[in-house]
């Protein structure tokens, strides 16, 4: 059961919101998906729940066009939450699980277990106003998740929530995947994605500019990341010939290189100039990779 996005393009007038964009979505995995505002994100999810049709290209699941037949299948968190205010969480929980065939019995059951989970039984009986913004976020999560869907959407799930709750949020998202959901989320925060995701795409003006399993993304790159935390005055790194790019900071420096070898001889050049504390080769992380990619910072 795979997400299949074939070639689909979505123009609105004279303005293309998706170019062209192919993707694979594998089963029970999470994919993330990237990229600034009006990037195309939202417009691919719209999508691909069929709530606006591609100008060209189709959207499958398992094969099949995804139509109302398989919305009971389907989890959708927008990223403009559309909760209603004057009902209570119950009441409007269970109506939402009940448009998506589940029994009443059965949608109240679910909604204990995520209310406790979330640490939130009290809220079952209260409307919707009464919360504050982050907890109406874990209500409108409840209502994606409630009829324990085989794909679950989620755009930017983790904003305006504290670190407490996006903590919380994330461990219910694993949980999900790891009993078989396949999990699609776009998000601002890459570092979100690089603990969450196996497989991503960012975004940029309608069309994908980095897709694919987020291990050989980073090992294609091929640069690596130097911290060289020392004793002694680190200017001259921005006129090494090992060093790509470097920047100086209080600490030390911090600087990008070619490769591993690049690494070693710098270690041989700076052995004596003064006390190293901290000698340090990182994988370049997703914001270097679109800094690179991109030619511009990602936020």
């Amino acid at each position: 059961m795979t997400l299949q996005i074939d070639h689909i393009t979505k123009r609105f007038g004279e303005f293309t919101a998706v170019d062209d964009l192919s993707l694979t979505i594998p089963e029970k995995e999470m994919f993330g998906f990237l990229g600034a505002n009006g990037a195309g994100k939202t417009t691919t999810f719209r999508m691909t729940l069929g709530l606006i049709d591609p100008t060209k290209g189709s959207i499958t699941w398992d094969g099949k066009p995804i139509d109302y037949s398989t919305s009971s299948i389907i989890g959708y968190l927008p990223e403009e939450r559309g909760l209603y205010p004057k009902l209570k969480v119950k009441d409007q929980l269970v109506y939402l699980a009940r448009l998506r065939g589940m029994e009443k019995q059965d949608a109240l059951k679910e909604l204990d277990y995520w209310l406790s989970l979330f640490k939130v039984p009290e809220y079952r009986d209260k409307k919707v106003e009464e919360l504050s913004k982050g907890n109406q976020q874990k209500i409108q999560f409840i209502s994606a998740v409630i009829h324990k869907p085989k794909l679950l959407i989620l755009d930017e799930p983790f904003s305006g929530l504290d670190p407490v709750n996006v903590e919380l949020l994330k461990d219910a998202v694993v949980d999900l995947k790891n009993n078989g959901t396949t999990i699609v989320f776009s998000s601002h925060r890459m570092e979100h994605v690089e603990e969450l995701c196996e497989h991503l795409c960012i975004m940029q003006k309608g069309k994908p500019i980095v897709h694919g399993e987020l291990r050989a993304i980073k090992r294609s790159f091929g640069r690596k990341k130097l911290i060289v935390h020392g004793d002694f005055n680190m200017e001259f790194f921005k006129s090494h010939p090992l060093v790509t790019k470097a920047r100086i900071t209080a600490e030390g420096a911090n600087l990008q290189i070619e490769n591993e070898q690049a690494a070693e001889e710098i270690l041989k050049g700076i052995v004596g100039m003064g006390l190293i504390r901290k000698f340090v080769i990182e994988e370049p992380s997703l914001n270097d990779i679109f800094i690179e990619k991109a030619g511009a910072a990602y936020e």
